[in-house]
């Protein structure tokens, strides 16, 4: 089951329809002013565990991991009747145990509370009992029905792509995307396709395909498809980004330049014939040049439904869109991505970049370049224009929501009818 993903418990029970995630937020939409608080929401919790992420040195498999167990047991719970915070710590710490990479409650406990009581987050009560946690822990795993083995699009990724001139896949612990995966890569042909070996992509390109996966954890796109699809998403957005050169052109250059004869080395003379035996035994690929790889082809080969590979680049699309909205820690590797992508063809419509029109940074913190720790924080709301939404201001939707699922569940006051008190008195 570790190893096989169509027979894991993550696809069998774990990727659901945009039905049921409506129907997990429907408690969350009787209490919140605006629908599209609710997905500002879903950014502002998974940043909250990139950072707290990075505080505990988590590798990236570990945050992305916690982040999906967030994102399952909020659909079966709803944000107005729990505490996400403490959920978060809970998801953390379990993530760490279930990617082998055990931390101490107290270290957990420590760093959530110190991060979670700073002004942006205004958390002042939350618990410094490690038993807090240990408890929201179980709670935690039982609405993950014990399913912990998570899968994602990073295996893909590597799997499909590696660096130029790359001879092969990188072993290191997984972080970023030339440090390798993580999980025991090995060479050979890809997964899916009828096409030779591995796509060779330059190291800025590959890292931009790591930083869009990254960035897909602040939707629920983890629990819409599987990650493979995710992971093919992110490489084609990346050609929008990093336009590949074309195979016909770089195929007739080099050859021009290889039957050229060059002044300061001149054309050897002819060798002795040599026996069958020695032919045969020649390396093949010493005598036949490089072919020049077509990244399109590399595509259009693989054995998945290109449909919806682009949908899922629009929807990742429409995240960026929504996420230039929000304003935090800026930058500005993910603010020029958001720039080229949601300014790209692809992209349908009027972009609310384009709407803001005179904002200069993005709201973007990719989880691959992360949040810049001394930058500065906004401390207003919204900016003159009412564009951006900050984590003060969504902290204290979540604070009305709560209050308001309270008050809701608090015993009505009963009119008081005398007469019967006196009857019963009497009686």
């Amino acid at each position: 089951m570790a190893t096989d993903f169509w027979e894991s418990s993550h696809y069998k029970r774990w990727i659901v329809d945009r039905a049921t995630l409506a129907q997990a937020r429907y408690d969350d939409l009787q209490y919140v002013d605006d629908p599209e608080y609710l997905d500002f929401l879903a950014i502002y919790f998974a940043n909250l565990i990139t950072k707290l992420g990075k505080k505990l040195q988590f590798r990236q498999r570990v945050i992305a991991t916690a982040t999906v167990f967030f994102r399952r047991f909020y659909l079966k719970n709803s944000y107005c009747e729990t505490d996400p915070f403490t959920v978060i710590a809970a998801c953390c710490y379990l993530a760490a145990k279930a990617e082998e990479s055990p931390i101490h409650i107290k270290v957990i406990v420590a760093e959530s509370r110190a991060m979670f009581s700073q002004e942006n987050y205004n958390v002042k009560n939350f618990s410094s009992d490690n038993g807090k946690i240990a408890e929201m822990e179980f709670y935690l795993v039982d609405d993950l029905e014990g399913d912990l083995i998570v899968f994602h699009p990073y295996r893909t990724l590597l799997s499909l792509c590696r660096k130029e001139s790359s001879t092969s896949s990188s072993n290191s612990e997984e972080g970023e995307a030339d440090e390798g995966p993580g999980v025991g890569i090995e060479d050979g042909p890809r997964y899916w396709g009828t096409g030779e070996g591995q796509l060779e992509l330059p190291s800025a390109a590959l890292q931009t395909a790591w930083s869009i996966i990254n960035d897909t954890y602040r939707s629920q796109l983890c629990l819409l498809h599987p990650p493979h699809l995710i992971a093919i998403a992110s490489i084609y957005l990346t050609f929008i980004l990093h336009p590949p050169a074309r195979p016909d052109a770089a195929h007739t250059s080099d050859h021009d330049h290889a039957n050229e004869p060059s002044p300061e080395h001149p054309t050897p003379a002819r060798q002795p014939r040599r026996s069958s035996r020695q032919a045969n035994q020649a390396p093949s690929h010493a005598t036949s040049p490089k072919k020049p790889q077509d990244p399109i082809a590399f595509l259009a080969d693989l054995n998945v439904s290109l449909p919806l590979v682009a949908s899922i680049a629009q929807e990742i699309i429409s995240l960026y869109t929504l996420w230039d909205q929000y304003k935090e820690d800026v930058s500005s590797e993910a603010s020029k991505l958001a720039r080229e992508l949601t300014n790209s063809p692809m992209s349908s419509g009027a972009s609310p970049l384009k709407r803001a029109g005179s904002r200069s940074e993005s709201a973007l913190t990719s989880v691959g370049g992360g949040g810049t720790p001394g930058a500065e924080s906004r401390d207003d709301t919204v900016d003159p224009e009412g564009n951006y939404i900050t984590p003060a201001f969504l902290s204290s939707v979540l604070q009305r929501m709560r209050e308001a699922k309270l008050m809701d569940m608090a015993p009505r006051p009963v009119a008081v009818n005398k007469r019967l008190e006196r009857t019963l008195a009497a009686g």
